[in-house]
């Protein structure tokens, strides 16, 4: 039988029900390769694009641009020429048929985050998939488990994956002693020894990739293997105006031109994303913890935790992951490492380099953590 292949509204994140179509880069009658970008869809996060699960031509579009769908919508359908277009209709009649029977089926439903306790203190994880060691995911400074929202899904498919977020982010208590890279390296340690893991791949992003290379240095038998995305710790410099406005912005016009220093693309930046961001700092709480991990970690346009001499230390495989045209943390940083430590400078793509650039660094990870296998 000749596949047909649906594209569907993907579920990126926790929080994601529908999202928007913006765009579409193909047309009907249009032949694609698999990976090829067909749309663009913005999110209550970030805007990103949908790439065509397999390869054909493109035969029908369901939903125009500008057009909001649920999760899990069919949004287009992908199959050869030859197929005919009798059996085009009879698919796009028959999935939305099985979908609305599986949406009144119970069950089925996403993981859940849920609250690990740390003595007096708690941090919010959220973890699928099977297979040890797995996955650690180490979020930035103000970002939370959602960051991971492109790679988690897809990664998680071929082993255990866990994301948290860090003591003063997002679910996790609003409480920080030591807001410094080892103490933060410190929670996450213990967070491991909650769940019982031993090892973990790590990935870090930003803050969390020094909380990742500290943890990888102090603790060596924790970590199986280090991927860095545009970490701390490895040059002096930081564009502290981000750091700053982060602090400081408490109205949606401040603080988006802030935002849009994280990415390559500003369109990217989201007023819902922006609106997500002030709402977290509004929580009891979370300003004073922000303001004491960056008090601890930055002065100015200056690190204060600094690694690179360390590097040759570090007994696991690494390696780093850096957008070209990256505001916060200069790619410079990226250079005259090591030369065990593989690393990968990625075009199109600004600080969050993993949101940006997606399926790039979900395939980088993949097989690297495959060859440490």
């Amino acid at each position: 039988m000749t596949a047909i292949t649906a594209v569907v509204m993907p579920k990126w994140g926790l929080s994601m029900q529908e999202g928007l179509v913006s765009a579409w880069h193909v047309a009907i009658g249009e032949p694609v390769e698999q990976g090829r970008e067909l749309c663009e869809i913005e999110t209550s996060k970030i805007a990103n694009v949908l790439e065509s699960p397999a390869s054909g031509i493109v035969r029908r579009i369901l939903v125009e641009p500008g057009t909001t769908a649920p999760v899990g919508a069919l949004l287009a359908v992908i199959a050869p020429a030859e197929v005919e277009e009798a059996a085009i209709d009879a698919f796009i009649t028959g999935f939305a048929s099985q979908r609305a029977a599986a949406s009144s089926e119970p069950g089925g439903e996403a993981p859940a985050p849920r609250l690990v306790r740390l003595g007096d203190k708690s941090i919010r994880i959220l973890e699928e998939g099977e297979g040890e060691p797995p996955l650690l995911f180490v979020h930035g400074f103000g970002g939370d488990l959602e960051n991971w929202m492109f790679n988690m899904p897809e990664l998680g498919r071929e082993r255990r994956a866990i994301a948290l977020d860090l003591p003063g982010h997002g679910g996790s208590s609003k409480v920080v002693t030591d807001g410094s890279i080892p103490g933060l390296a410190l929670e996450v340690a213990a967070t491991m020894q909650a769940l019982g893991v031993a090892r973990a791949h790590l990935v870090g992003h930003s803050l969390g990739g020094g909380i990742a290379l500290a943890l990888a240095l102090d603790r060596p038998e924790c970590v199986a293997s280090l991927t860095l995305l545009a970490p701390l710790g490895l040059g002096s410099e930081i564009a502290g105006s981000f750091i700053a406005g982060v602090l400081s912005a408490n109205r949606a016009r401040r603080l988006r031109p802030v935002l849009e220093m994280l990415v390559h693309d500003p369109k990217l930046v989201t007023a819902e994303m922006v609106e997500n961001v002030l709402r977290a700092k509004r929580l009891d709480g979370a300003q004073t913890a922000l303001e004491t991990i960056a008090a601890a970690c930055f002065e100015g346009d200056r690190q204060r935790w600094q690694a690179r001499a360390r590097l040759v230390e570090l007994r696991c495989p690494v390696q780093v992951i850096w957008g070209e045209d990256d505001r916060i943390l200069p790619v410079a940083h990226s250079r005259d490492l090591p030369q065990a430590i593989a690393v990968h400078r990625l075009a199109g793509a600004g600080h969050l380099v993993h949101m940006e650039k997606a399926a790039e660094v979900n395939a980088l990870i993949a097989r690297f953590i495959l060859a440490c296998a």
